[in-house]
């Protein structure tokens, strides 16, 4: 039974019309729906009412409770998708969005964004066009290859290729290229939604030529070669090449897929790097379809680009499963965009993030970090000790595994609270900040910060090391 304290303060308590007539929830009504706002009201007054009666609460303060109001409201309103200031060090960060796309590509899609656009239209006869004529040109003069196709990712140009080309038949591949794709995708699972039967051949560390040839029947369709891009064996190994599969493969009359899952357009070997096969290399070896992923290395967006020999591709583009995994303007705009700039081999390595990123030197990287590490020293009053270091970036998105890419670092060790917390802080706060800990620190990778990252981030750690 509640005490007749308890049922002052339950009477003190404002109803909802008099919450709404307070001036900072009028102000508040001009930018929020006013369903939203009362639901708000009535939440923050339950829960003073579950304190005043649990007896947690002594008191009632409406300018406290319209300062609940106003701070749910702005927590409700906030985007569930928001940007992020990406401090890890790891470039194609999978939960962050993987790769940044350019200036230019993000100007076409806000063009696309804007009004009407050509998508489907051909704008010199006045007929229906498609949608992959933006792109397919590009990719064919970039790679080599004869024709081209975009879907939705990687794992869809997968399923799509093998079902228009080995559907009801068999495909052979490696035991060692079974790998899982991600989101614990695998290879097998794919192939076996495709209609195809796999056989695979060989050891975990060795497949030879023979084992391919040993297994090929009057039901096999298709030899397939998977880039092992997100791990490696190393050691006592073989591989069967790409090339090697394809001599095999005119020889008993078999097309040869190679999917490279991360596509290279540009060899970065020289820049320290380890040599990876770059779409160019692999058409050029004879492979009849190639399929890699448009948001990974090619430094695009969200997408899943087969190229190869036109009868193939015309397949797959007749086949049912292509609109159901067809990309959108803002895909083709984006990408349209991210392919121009590798027309000019001078200066892709700047424009495009992902390779800008990945190329930067050690040198540039050891400066930045010694300039924020003095901004940041500068602006929070000795909350934390702060030093400027050498450490390693990943490169992320499940592509060169073995690359170890020498960053310069900020280390931040907070005096008053604990690192967990302080990642915590900066995780929740606007804007969202994720570095990574080590050795009982905060960890600023500056490899993956942006230009105009500097001064929020600065303002957040400001925030979040405060008691």
């Amino acid at each position: 039974m509640a005490s007749a304290e308890q049922v002052n303060l339950l009477r003190e308590l404002p109803a909802v019309d008099e919450v709404l007539r307070q001036y900072q929830i009028e102000e508040l009504l001009q930018f929020n729906p006013r369903s939203e706002v009362v639901e708000a009201i009535r939440n923050v007054l339950d829960v003073t009412r579950e304190e005043i009666i649990s007896g947690a609460k002594h008191s009632v303060d409406v300018e406290e409770l319209v300062n609940d109001v106003v701070e749910r409201v702005k927590q409700s309103a906030r985007p569930n998708l928001r940007p992020v200031i990406n401090a890890s060090g790891v470039i194609l960060h999978t939960n962050l969005g993987r790769a940044l796309l350019s200036e230019r590509a993000c100007r076409a899609v806000e063009e696309v964004s804007k009004g009407y656009c050509n998508l489907e239209i051909n704008l010199t006869t006045g007929k229906r066009g498609s949608r992959y004529s933006a792109v397919e040109d590009l990719l064919t003069k970039l790679t080599g290859a004869e024709d081209a196709l975009v879907v939705n990712n990687n794992a869809s140009a997968v399923l799509l290729a093998l079902g228009a080309l080995a559907s009801g038949k068999e495909v052979i591949v490696s035991r060692g290229q079974l790998v899982e794709i991600g989101g614990s995708f695998r290879i097998p699972e794919v192939m076996e939604q495709s209609g195809a039967s796999l056989v695979d051949v060989g050891a975990t560390n060795k497949t030879y030529p023979k084992d391919y040839e040993r297994a090929i029947t009057q039901e096999t369709a298709l030899l397939l070669n998977v880039h092992t891009s997100n791990y490696r064996i190393v050691g006592f190994t073989r591989e069967t090449t790409v090339e090697e599969l394809v001599h095999l493969g005119q020889q008993y009359n078999l097309p040869v897929m190679s999917d490279l899952g991360s596509g290279f357009l540009v060899d970065l070997a020289p820049y320290g790097l380890p040599k990876e096969p770059t779409v160019q290399e692999t058409v050029k070896a004879g492979a009849d379809v190639v399929t890699f992923s448009g948001d990974k290395l090619l430094g695009g967006p969200q997408a899943g680009i087969i190229v190869g020999k036109k009868h193939f591709i015309e397949k797959m583009k007749k086949n049912p499963l292509t609109r159901a995994v067809r990309i959108d303007k803002f895909t083709v705009a984006s990408l349209e965009a991210t392919l121009r700039a590798y027309l000019d081999t001078d200066k892709v390595l700047q424009e495009i993030p992902t390779l800008r990123m990945l190329t930067d030197s050690l040198e540039v990287l050891n400066e930045k970090a010694g300039q924020l590490a003095e901004i940041i020293t500068d602006k929070i009053n000795d909350l934390a000790e702060v030093t400027a270091e050498e450490g390693l970036s990943q490169v992320g998105g499940g592509a060169m595994p073995t690359a170890h890419l020498p960053t310069g670092i900020v280390r931040i060790a907070p005096k008053n609270i604990t690192v967990e917390e302080l990642v915590t802080r900066l995780r929740l706060g606007e804007p969202s900040v994720v570095g990574r800990v080590q050795e009982g620190s905060l960890i600023l990778d500056v490899r993956t910060l942006q230009n105009n990252d500097t001064e929020p981030l600065v303002q957040a750690l400001i925030q979040s090391l405060k008691l």
